[in-house]
């Protein structure tokens, strides 16, 4: 009896065991070498080559238009306002009278000066005629001449007075809004108007410390501002500031545009570009190519799968298959939709432009560019 219990449980421990041994060993073998065996299908990708293209260096900055003479116009005198001569907006020539004072009171202290002068001059030439005829004394004659040139210097004093209550246009330029009117009084130094000079105009714009090097004055610059999307303005850099200014390490530049049709404004923000040095060939590859991330930018290239020996080509170019290599670059400068690569890759070579979210290192794939995504016409605004 007890025979036949130990050769019961012997068989039931042998069958437990193969159980156990086909479950948790020959099993999974068998299926991770199903699962092995079976490729997964080449994920379809659209892809182009790294070409070679000429690009001058752009250095790019953030900056701000300001008129080439912009003033406040004010009194420097106070009175009644009798006359306006502008209309807000207007475009003014130099010399042109804007606002007129009130010069009644001086008009008739000048009368009363130009005629203080003219008795002052009738006795002065008295006094000089009498001396030729032995008559009178110099010391008389010095005393008619020092009163004939103080009632010259009263009467050049009040027509200085009068000049001070016209005010005009010290130079061409645009005017502002109207901050005066017909019958009110001014005190010095109210400002009345603005004029603002837009052609040619300037834009100042601060450059990294470590651009300093590149810039020279006369080099182009290009410009672009969100009031008139799509539309590039050029110029030259005109002066660069003599320091670097502490706080931020950085170096103020000045450009000058010409504006004949006043499309800029002073206060403007500008989008600027430097156009630094010759032009020098880089290679390019769309922006979409390129994987950012913390560890590194890379690009997917992809290489023609070895046919091995004895398997069929493909039947067309469609079918060709490939295997990407995940490849580490160094981006450089970024212009519309394509990105200068400094160094990881050369011109010719095939990149991953869309689909690289489903790929790892080795994969295999088949470039179909008739799906490739093109950018819209008009780009939204920013």
């Amino acid at each position: 009896m007890i025979k036949r219990f130990i050769i019961a449980l012997l068989i039931l421990t042998v069958f437990v065991g193969g159980l156990a041994y086909f479950q948790l060993v020959f099993k999974p073998k068998m299926i991770k070498q199903f699962l092995s065996s079976q490729a997964p299908p080449p994920a379809t990708i659209t892809a182009e080559a790294a070409k070679t293209e000429e690009w001058i260096e752009r250095l790019p900055a953030i900056g701000t238009l300001i008129a080439s003479q912009g003033v406040e116009i004010a009194s420097q005198v106070s009175g009644i306002v009798t006359a306006i001569g502008f209309e807000s907006g207007q475009d003014v020539p130099v010399g042109s009278k804007l606002v007129q004072l009130d010069i009644t009171v001086e008009e008739a202290d000048l009368a009363s000066a130009q005629a203080t002068l003219r008795e002052a001059d009738v006795a002065f030439k008295r006094q000089t005629d009498l001396l030729t005829k032995a008559v009178t004394s110099e010391a008389n004659v010095d005393t008619a001449r020092a009163k004939r040139d103080t009632a010259e210097a009263a009467m050049n004093r009040i027509k200085a007075l009068i000049a001070q209550k016209s005010i005009l246009a010290p130079f061409a330029g645009r005017l502002g809004i109207r901050h005066v009117e017909l019958g009110q009084y001014v005190s010095p130094g109210l400002a009345m108007v603005s004029l603002q000079a837009l052609d040619p105009i300037w834009v100042d714009f601060p450059m990294p410390e470590q651009n300093v090097g590149k810039l020279r004055v006369g080099e182009t610059i290009e410009l672009t501002v969100d009031a008139f999307p799509g539309k590039v303005f050029s110029g030259q850099v005109t002066s660069l500031d003599a320091r670097v200014a502490q706080e931020t390490r950085t170096l103020l530049v000045r450009g000058t545009l010409a504006n004949p049709e006043s499309t800029l404004l002073p206060g403007m923000f500008a989008n600027v570009s430097v156009l630094a040095g010759a032009p020098a060939k880089v290679v390019t590859v769309p922006r979409t190519a390129i994987t950012y991330s913390l560890y590194g930018d890379s690009v997917y290239v992809a290489k023609p799968e070895q046919v091995k020996a004895g398997a069929a080509a493909p039947s067309s170019p469609s079918e060709a298959v490939f295997v990407v290599e995940r490849r580490f670059v160094k981006p450089g400068q970024v212009r519309n939709d394509r990105v200068a690569i400094s160094s990881g890759l050369v011109a010719g070579e095939q990149v991953v432009t869309t689909g690289q979210i489903k790929l790892n290192n080795g994969s295999h794939v088949k470039i179909d560019n008739s799906q490739e995504l093109k950018p819209p016409a008009v780009l939204p605004y920013q």
